[in-house]
């Protein structure tokens, strides 16, 4: 693209005042991507090859100047949405239509990693402090952590019809994102377990800083956690083969006294549906990055 094309395009994103208003989210993030980009990384690239770097450098401190102040709108929208969220309001399906007002939930067409702006608006949210550092070496046969992607929980909670009677557990469970907006969707108490002790703290002071009280973390290995309480149970790959059995034996175990639900997403739906105990409706040659559920005997 040229920088006359580059100018053309960004004087578009200034005039357009529709980007000024909180609702219009997917808009203003492609805007904001755009800028940083398309504008942004082509003036810096341009600068390096021109004797003549002035007219560049003043639209690269136009365009950080547009970016910064559509993030304020995003940064003042979340800090509104957290508050009522804190005062009790946003629950179930209320939370789930208000997301729709900015997000389009229905909204089918992921990239490849399965992440979109529905993940920006929800990092956006819980995102109360910067992202912890590691202070554990994973065991072997862990998986590093990775954020299950929002529309996978969102699709989840539509399929899975919890009750009030649900406890939910998130094995693997990061930074909390999934159990914090399974609760808000559903209500059902929510329980993560996660090894990583900076990952487990910060999960707890988002719930906290929410105002949750019934979404709680355990920092321990999922091999010694207690599942007394769970029915259902979700697994975004947080550890593969034997360690991922001994989990297994551990919520077999379970299965025993009353039925559970186990939820799958990425590679360890293989082992998972192999498992005698359990029944499913994943097929041969399933896609791994989607969702797979079973159900106990």
């Amino acid at each position: 693209m040229s920088i006359s094309e580059i100018q053309s395009h960004f004087e578009e994103i200034e005039k357009d005042v529709a980007l000024l208003d909180e609702k219009n989210f997917d808009q203003r993030m492609e805007a904001i991507d755009f800028i940083e980009f398309c504008i942004i990384d082509q003036v810096e690239m341009s600068l390096q090859k021109t004797g003549q770097p002035n007219e560049l450098i003043l639209l690269r401190h136009r365009a950080g100047k547009i970016k910064l102040e559509l993030e304020k709108i995003n940064v003042s929208l979340f800090q509104k949405i957290r508050a009522n969220i804190r005062r009790g309001e946003h629950r179930g399906k209320r939370f789930r239509d208000l997301v729709d007002q900015y997000v389009n939930l229905h909204n089918e067409q992921r990239s490849e990693t399965g992440y979109d702006n529905l993940d920006i608006f929800i990092n956006g949210l819980f995102s109360l402090c910067d992202m912890p550092e590691l202070t554990t070496e994973l065991q072997t046969e862990m998986v590093y952590y990775q954020k299950t992607p929002a529309r996978i929980v969102f699709e989840m909670v539509e399929k899975v019809h919890f009750t009030s009677n649900d406890i939910f557990f998130d094995l693997g469970s990061g930074l909390g994102q999934a159990a914090i907006l399974v609760n808000l969707l559903t209500g059902a108490r929510a329980i993560g377990v996660e090894f990583e002790p900076a990952f487990s703290e910060y999960a707890q002071n988002c719930a906290g800083g929410l105002n949750i009280p019934v979404v709680t973390f355990l920092n321990v290995d999922a091999r010694e956690a207690d599942y007394s309480e769970g029915t259902v149970f979700f697994m975004f790959t947080p550890f593969i083969g034997k360690m991922l059995q001994e989990v297994l034996e551990l919520l077999k175990k379970e299965s025993l006294l009353r039925k559970i639900k186990i939820i799958t997403y990425g590679p360890c739906t293989a082992m998972v549906a192999s498992q005698s105990w359990l029944t499913g409706t994943i097929k041969r040659n399933n896609d791994i990055y989607k969702l797979a559920f079973f159900n106990s005997f």
